[in-house]
């Protein structure tokens, strides 16, 4: 029996955050495609269900196409048994539109309930919806059958003790050693996978589309192939985004030109193999000279039009060279002097007070 895993789909998420209104909506569609292409893949590979393990939806206003399309996929594959939890950021918005329940949509609640997976088979899902308050009283209730494969879900952030919080929180020491065979988890919007206990594992699948760029990387579902007969669970995380959010360092101490720095940052780029379909942050590293040349958006003019977005942030700090100027009779060194002998700012206030007073004596005061 094979059953996909995901999480955290955060369908019609507004993603304004870094794109235009444009990009914004090309990416909510993106966002939606993929749902459909997941389910396309479960379809055309024998998938019995999809575990979807909180936050399918971003908000309470869900648009029409998406909840067409949500439906009408869930609809459409009869074959395929939807186990939908909701997460913190879901509401009955959905559920409340549809005229009836598909038979092949499993929900559940604030109180444990379990679905044998396959009429005849060994495969038990078990999941509540926490709450602040049954995130900490839930754990005795659960009881599960050693002789059963056991799969449970739930959605919150992972913790080894029990916490009272606004937040939803899995105590995962109450749930080590009641016969979990695998702890579906969603919350988290990064891949990853532990050892629960002697007899289980823990995963996130992370979100299925990266949207911000402090959700990098590869995004998918998890794939488990369950042998019955051996009560073993094959588990395959499977890349399955559209596009790849990406954030690369690139140290520029030694630039001294804005073509320089074009120049770092396109080795940088052709070393990391990114592709011109995905979002990349570029960051600017290291220590430059007061007197650097430097043209923030020269350079992202110069790679706009290379990947699908670009944005660059500038980390870099300033240093100066004070025996360049111990002996410089003209202004500019007179006013370098007078500012390092200030004892109530910081070195890297100093740089900066320079930087800015010197490109004030120099005429270049729009370049800022």
């Amino acid at each position: 029996m094979k059953l996909i895993h995901c999480a955290d789909l955060h369908l019609d998420s507004k993603m304004t955050s870094n794109l235009d209104r444009t990009k914004a909506k090309e990416r909510r569609s993106e966002l939606l495609n993929t749902f459909v292409r997941m389910v396309d893949y479960a379809r055309d590979n024998d998938i019995k269900a999809i575990l979807i393990a909180g936050d399918m939806f971003d908000t309470s206003s869900i648009s029409a196409l998406t909840r067409n399309t949500v439906r009408d996929k869930i609809i459409g594959n009869p074959e395929i048994d939807f186990y939908y939890l909701k997460g913190n950021h879901d509401r009955d918005s959905f559920l409340s539109s549809l005229e009836e329940i598909p038979d092949n949509l499993k929900l559940f609640a604030d109180e444990w309930k379990s679905y044998r997976i396959d009429n005849d088979s060994s495969v038990m899902l078990t999941a509540i919806e926490l709450s602040p308050s049954s995130s900490v009283t839930c754990y005795n209730s659960l009881l599960l059958d050693p002789d059963d494969i056991n799969i449970v879900m739930l959605h919150g952030q992972e913790t080894e003790t029990k916490s009272k919080d606004k937040a939803e929180i899995i105590a995962l020491r109450e749930l080590k050693n009641r016969n979990i065979d695998y702890l579906a988890l969603g919350h988290v919007h990064e891949y990853k996978e532990e050892k629960l206990d002697g007899r289980g594992v823990y995963c996130y699948p992370g979100c299925l589309e990266g949207r911000g760029f402090d959700e990098t990387g590869d995004h998918g579902f998890v794939l488990l192939d369950i042998d019955e007969e051996s009560h073993r669970i094959e588990r395959t995380f499977v890349p399955f985004a559209t596009r790849r959010l990406y954030e690369t360092e690139v140290d520029i101490s030694e630039c001294e030109t804005t073509g320089d720095i074009i120049d770092r940052i396109t080795t940088k780029l052709a070393e990391d193999e990114t592709g011109s379909e995905n979002l990349l942050k570029i960051v600017l590293k290291g220590e430059v000279d007061i007197e650097i040349e430097k043209d923030i958006d020269h350079i992202y003019k110069n790679f706009e039009d290379r990947f699908y977005f670009v944005k660059i942030d500038d980390e870099t700090r300033y240093k100066v060279d004070y025996s360049d100027y111990a002996l410089d009779a003209s202004l500019k060194g007179e006013y370098v002097r007078m500012i390092e002998a200030c004892t109530d700012i910081t070195d890297q206030d100093k740089a900066e007070v320079i930087r800015i007073g010197l490109m004030a004596i120099t005429g270049q005061m729009g370049e800022i």
